[in-house]
């Protein structure tokens, strides 16, 4: 079998220029320039001479003598096996004073609006680390069994999800069946699997939305509080829509308010099953109101099914799509109940919209990446999604209930109580209102516990101060710990006021 020619890949010698001669030196001063610059640092490895004399195109022994001479200088060391390397005597370049004077600088390119605006969001949407009280990790009770790895190994390998070309813009077949299959028992969504499009997650969704569906100067309703992903989007990223923030009360979004700051409004973004972040479900007749305004004004209704699986009394409320299946977009995703590294969502379209979504998801990624999606199917059709939410539903059915508990005995009463709510990852703690949210939210992730500010969720206009709690199954010691922490810094900044 005929050996592989090697390339070596080292961008230091590409100024080598055979017609002036002494390619020795030539190659000498440019590995001793890369040294000295930082291209090759302290104990990275050299290519064998052989290989360097291949991909030049040269004699060996030109390059045993180039070498020869940096292991003479000490900027090389060799020993037998292990081969060529930059030595580790060397001490890292500082770096070069510039003699230039500042006249002689070119001016720094100016950053845009947008830059500095989407700057200011990476900034917002940093992730929390692992630790209470994260929303959405799976650690403890709450990780995938380990059936989930045994269908990596299958399908990754040789399976569906070995590597391959290109794939369709609307996610793997197999996947979209099983999503199908799926919502219509469990979410009484009505849809065929070509109407489902597969996203990494609610936020891509969302983003196609604001860009398909509206005209310049369209106004769109969104919850107050909301999701900040939606807002953001509407503040960051969509250039003349106008974002009518209306008012939610303990029956979800308030229709009739809605109508009268906006009668027209183009779509409704609402969470009708969790309300993002209050927790409360829409209630029937909420449903059934929005749902004629939607029909009258021939207007949008994107559903944000959040938390919808993880109702701890009673059964979970019906989807909103299967009430109206062509006024409906309904948008889920499985970062919650399996792991937000999964990157893998799903949106319900009516047939009209299945062709302009993938057209723009076509521009932004062409495609999800499939390995996994052919994992999820199988995991999906077995039947293991269903017992996974079955038993994390119960796991975080206990977190919920021992936080509560610690809250209760840790936290004044005065300063911060909970929002009432029976389902969902995480809880509202609310704050007494001279006491800022972000600042103790800042002052928490310092001392290593994450939490999220919800005063970001509302309207300047309607802002109150609270902290997001996470219901991560962490164990009960470190919970106890967070909670005295966060009990210790509330206290503090309520004083300091």
């Amino acid at each position: 079998m005929a050996r592989m020619a090697k390339v070596v890949e080292l961008p230091s010698i590409a100024k080598i220029d055979k017609r002036q001669g002494k390619i020795s030196a030539q190659l000498t001063q440019a590995l001793r320039e890369a040294v000295q610059n930082g291209d090759l640092q302290s104990g990275d490895p050299l290519p064998s001479s052989r290989e360097l004399a291949q991909t030049l195109g040269v004699a060996r022994g030109t390059i045993i003598d180039a070498y020869d001479q940096l292991l003479a200088e000490g900027v090389f060391d060799s020993q037998a096996r292990t081969g060529t390397y930059v030595s580790h005597a060397l001490v890292k370049p500082s770096p070069k004073q510039s003699t230039k004077k500042d006249s002689d600088i070119p001016p720094a390119i100016s950053l845009t609006k947008s830059a500095h605006s989407y700057a200011k969001v990476l900034e917002e949407f940093k992730p929390l680390p692992h630790v209470p009280f994260a929303v959405s990790v799976p650690v403890g009770r709450a990780k995938p069994s380990d059936v989930w790895r045994k269908f990596g190994n299958k399908f990754r390998s040789r399976g569906a999800g070995s590597p391959s070309g290109y794939g369709e813009p609307q996610g793997v077949l197999s996947l979209r069946v099983a999503i199908a299959d799926y919502v219509r028992r469990s979410r009484s969504v009505h849809c065929e699997p070509d109407q489902i499009m597969i996203t990494p997650g609610i936020q891509q969704a969302l983003y196609i939305c604001s860009q398909i569906l509206f005209e310049a100067k369209d106004e769109v309703w969104v919850e107050d509080p909301a999701y900040r992903g939606t807002t953001a989007i509407f503040e960051h990223a969509v250039q003349n829509i106008h974002m009518v923030r209306v008012p939610v009360d303990e029956e979800g979004i308030q229709v009739e308010a809605g109508i009268k700051l906006s009668k027209h409004a183009r779509a409704a973004f609402v969470t009708p099953s969790h309300q993002y972040p209050l927790g409360m479900p829409m209630s029937l007749a909420r449903r059934t109101s929005l749902l004629a305004w939607a029909k009258q004004q021939n207007a949008w209704i994107i559903e944000d099914d959040y938390d919808s699986e993880l109702r701890y009394n009673g059964q979970p409320f019906p989807s909103l799509q299967g009430m109206a299946p062509d006024q409906v977009i309904y948008l889920g995703t499985f970062s919650k109940v399996l792991f937000p590294s999964l990157r893998l969502g799903y949106a319900v379209l009516p047939k009209e919209l299945v062709a302009p979504f993938c057209g723009l998801r076509v521009l932004i990624d062409r495609h999800p990446p499939a390995a996994d999606q052919h994992v999820l199917a199988a995991f999906i059709q077995e039947g293991y999604l269903e017992r996974h939410i079955r038993r994390i539903r119960n796991v975080y059915a206990e977190v919920r209930e021992h936080i509560i508990d610690l809250i209760e005995k840790y936290i004044p009463q005065e300063l911060a109580w909970l929002q009432p709510g029976d389902q969902g990852m995480h809880m509202v703690l609310w704050l007494a209102p001279q006491i800022n949210d972000i600042e103790v939210a800042s002052t928490a992730i310092n001392a290593g516990i994450a939490i999220k500010a919800i005063s970001p969720t509302f309207s300047k206009e309607r802002q109150r101060s609270g902290l997001i709690v996470g219901l991560s199954d962490f164990e009960p010691e470190l919970l106890q710990q967070a909670i005295k922490k966060l009990s210790i810094i509330i206290q503090q900044h309520a004083k300091s006021i």
